[in-house]
C-alpha cells in the first residue's frame, strides 16, 4: 500500500508577492546612478562651498543626506538579495554602498535578517531592532536600570544621539554586535573602517579637515536621525504586534507589526519606498521600486496602520515604550506609572482578612 503525502498549500499572500519578486537590471542600474552619483556631487560641492560659508554648505549636507538614505536602501535591498537576481552583484553593490552608508555590509545583512525573521517575537528581541521591554520586565528592574531604559527610549536621545553614535562609532567596532562574530562579519566591519579612514584622509587633504567635519557631520546626523525615525515609526505604535511561540506568525508580524508610512512623493523617493514597510516585511525579496505596485494592486495588503508625517510626529511625541501583555498594546511610561499608583491604592483600600 502506497503512502500519499499531502503537500500543504502555500498561503495566498505567498503566491501574490511572488509576482513582484523580480528585480530588473535596467531599473536597478538607473537607481544606482541617480543615487550614488548625486551623493558624491553634493558632498564634494559642500566641501568646496564650506570654504565660503557654512550657510552655503548646509543645503549640500541636507541633499547629500537624502541621497545617503537612498544609497542605504540599495545596500539594504542587496542584503536581502532583491536588488539584482545575481548574488554576486548584490554582494558587490552592497559592499560599494557601504562606503557611503558607513554600514558594514555582511554584519548588517546578518543582523537585519534576524530582525525580519523575529519581528514582533517576544522570545527573540534585541537584534536589529529598537529594544522593547514588557510592562512586567520593566516593573522588575531596579531604579537605575529603569533610568537607563527610559533614556534609551527617549526619542530625542534615540534620534539625535543614538542614531549618529550607531553609524559613526558602533558600526566601527568589530565586536559590538553578537551575531557578527564570524570572519565575514568582522572583515566587513574592518573593510568599512578602512574605507572610512581613507575617505577622511583624502577629503581632509584636498579640502581641509575643518571643511570635512563642517559638511560630513551634519550630513550623517540628518541621514542617521531620519533613518532611525523611519524605523521607529514603522514598528513602534500603539497596536503593534508582539507575541510568543507558538502564537507568533510571520504574516501577522508583517501586516500587524509594521506600518504604511505614507510620505509625500519626494520623501518617498529619497527613502526608497521603505515606508511601505508592511509589504517589505511580508516579502523582503521584492525590490524597493516594486513595493508601491504590490501595495496598490492588492487590497488585502491595504488594511494596515497608515501614518502620515503629522500622525508620525504625534506618535513619536507619545513615546510608547512598553508592551503591555495583558492589554496587548504599547503604553507610555506615564501610563505605566499611573497604573502602578492605581494598583497600590487599590491594594491599600482592600480589607485584610484575618
Amino acid at each position: 500500500m502506497q503512502e500519499t503525502t499531502v503537500k500543504k498549500a502555500k498561503p495566498t499572500w505567498v503566491r501574490i508577492v511572488a509576482a513582484y519578486q523580480k528585480p530588473t537590471i535596467n531599473t536597478s542600474v538607473i537607481q544606482i546612478v541617480n543615487s550614488y552619483l548625486p551623493f558624491w556631487f553634493f558632498l564634494i560641492l559642500g566641501f568646496v562651498l564650506a570654504d565660503i560659508s557654512i550657510l552655503l554648505s548646509l543645503p549640500c549636507s541636507l541633499l547629500a543626506a537624502g541621497f545617503m538614505m537612498r544609497v542605504f536602501i540599495i545596500q539594504h535591498d542587496a542584503g536581502h538579495g532583491s536588488f539584482f537576481k545575481s548574488k554576486k552583484w548584490n554582494t558587490i553593490i552592497g559592499n560599494i554602498c557601504s562606503v557611503v552608508t558607513l554600514t558594514p555590509y555582511d554584519m548588517w545583512r546578518t543582523n537585519h535578517a534576524i530582525h525580519h525573521a523575529h519581528n514582533g517575537d517576544l522570545n527573540h528581541r534585541g537584534t536589529g531592532d529598537i529594544y522593547t521591554m514588557t510592562v512586567n520586565e520593566y516593573r522588575a528592574l531596579p531604579s537605575w536600570k529603569r533610568f537607563g531604559y527610559k533614556l534609551y527610549r527617549n526619542p530625542a536621545f534615540l534620534f539625535l544621539f543614538g542614531a549618529p553614535l550607531m553609524f559613526l562609532v558602533l558600526y566601527r567596532l568589530p565586536f559590538a554586535y553578537k551575531h557578527a562574530h564570524n570572519r565575514r562579519g568582522i572583515m566587513s566591519i574592518i573593510r568599512t573602517d578602512l574605507q572610512f579612514a581613507a575617505l577622511i584622509i583624502s577629503m581632509s587633504l584636498i579640502f581641509g579637515f575643518g571643511n570635512f567635519l563642517m559638511v560630513y557631520l551634519p550630513m550623517v546626523l540628518l541621514a542617521s536621525s531620519a533613518g532611525v525615525w523611519m524605523f521607529y515609526v514603522q514598528h513602534q505604535f500603539e497596536d503593534a504586534y508582539w507575541s510568543k511561540d507558538p502564537h507568533w506568525t510571520y504574516e501577522d508580524a508583517a501586516l500587524k507589526g509594521s506600518t504604511y508610512y505614507k510620505l509625500p512623493k519626494v520623501l518617498q523617493w529619497f527613502t526608497g519606498n521603505i515606508g511601505l514597510h508592511h509589504i517589505h516585511h511580508l516579502s523582503p525579496l521584492i525590490p524597493n521600486y516594486l513595493l508601491q505596485e504590490c501595495h496598490d494592486e492588492n487590497p488585502e495588503f491595504q488594511q494596515v496602520v497608515t501614518l502620515t508625517i503629522a500622525s508620525s510626529i504625534k506618535l513619536v511625541a507619545k513615546n510608547l515604550a512598553l508592551w503591555d501583555e495583558e492589554k496587548e498594546k504599547m503604553v507610555t511610561f506615564r501610563e505605566f506609572e499611573r497604573n502602578e499608583r492605581l494598583s497600590r491604592q487599590l491594594n491599600q483600600t482592600q480589607p485584610v482578612n484575618g
